[in-house]
């Protein structure tokens, strides 16, 4: 898998993410799972949305007290140090190191919690002192992160999942799909690759092939349920209004009053940042869907 460029996705180099962080991603880095009734608490931020989301993934990964659970890309550690408070032997991988160390510093004091640098398409026999041989791992999550692998770095992760786990055992992979079944289409819908370029990534993966592929690799699919709805939708209605506001110089201070470390954009980022919010929402949020495979491996 390559990682050249991931890092700059997630640091203060991607004006996308600057304001992001203001809007509360920090702890994670997920688009939320937002329903009608509570979006009065985005007012807030959006960190109650990831949460929540972390929530619901991990409710389908269904991780008992005890049972080893490979977080993999955990970013700054959240999801693993949950999974850990609620027993589990959890360890949370990442091929950033700068990620790695953060979660480390913030989350390297749970009992059961540990951390490793690890490339989850090709991952080593021990990392973090936990032991990745055949069949060793009860569970495993991956959450918003697959995207970044390119095709046959999906595939190479759902192979070795399969590996790793047990009989019985459950991968939980919450990822954007392509509703088309041509990934490549996205190169008309970002003809500049401002969306691409942002996440550092090649092509989202169709659902269709996604579920072939898990097949292919031995898995049984258990579900694929469909979060668009409560991931993306929002955004599709929330982005164009944003974008307007931050279109106008009136509009551009009346943000950087409510959010005062916004302040050191540039007239340049302020443009550049209107036309990635176009970008997004005519190559991510209209033709994508939001999907979290439940896939389980044979007893």
């Amino acid at each position: 898998m390559s990682t050249d460029g991931i890092a700059d996705s997630y640091n203060d180099n991607s004006v996308l993410f600057r304001v992001l962080e203001q809007a509360g991603w920090g702890d994670l880095v997920n688009v939320g799972h937002l329903t009608w009734p509570t979006l009065p608490l985005a007012l807030g931020g959006l960190g109650w949305f990831q949460r929540r989301l972390v929530r619901r993934s991990l409710a389908l990964l269904d991780a008992r007290p005890g049972e080893v659970v490979l977080d993999a890309c955990c970013g700054r550690g959240y999801t693993t140090a949950r999974l850990a408070r609620q027993g589990c032997r959890a360890l949370g991988v990442d091929v950033q190191p700068e990620q790695v160390a953060e979660a480390r510093t913030r989350f390297g004091h749970v009992p059961g919690a540990r951390f490793a640098v690890v490339d989850v398409t090709a991952p080593p026999a021990v990392a973090g002192g936990v032991e990745l041989s055949d069949g060793a791992v009860d569970r495993v999550h991956c959450l918003e992160a697959a995207f970044h692998f390119g095709a046959a770095g999906r595939r190479a992760f759902l192979a070795e999942t399969h590996r790793l786990l047990r009989p019985g055992g459950r991968l939980v992979l919450v990822d954007f799909t392509w509703r088309d079944p041509d990934p490549t289409t996205i190169t008309a819908l970002d003809p500049d690759g401002l969306v691409r370029g942002t996440w550092h990534f090649e092509e989202f993966e169709p659902l269709d092939r996604y579920l072939t592929t898990a097949a292919d690799v031995g898995f049984a699919v258990r579900a694929a349920h469909d979060w668009t709805p409560h991931a993306l939708a929002h955004y599709g209605r929330a982005v164009p209004v944003l974008r307007r506001v931050l279109s106008t110089r009136a509009g551009r201070r009346a943000v950087v009053r409510f959010r005062p470390a916004l302040a050191g954009l540039s007239t340049a980022d302020w443009a550049h940042l209107v036309r990635v919010l176009d970008a997004h929402v005519a190559a991510l949020v209209e033709p994508c869907r939001y999907t979290a495979l439940v896939l389980d491996k044979p007893v």
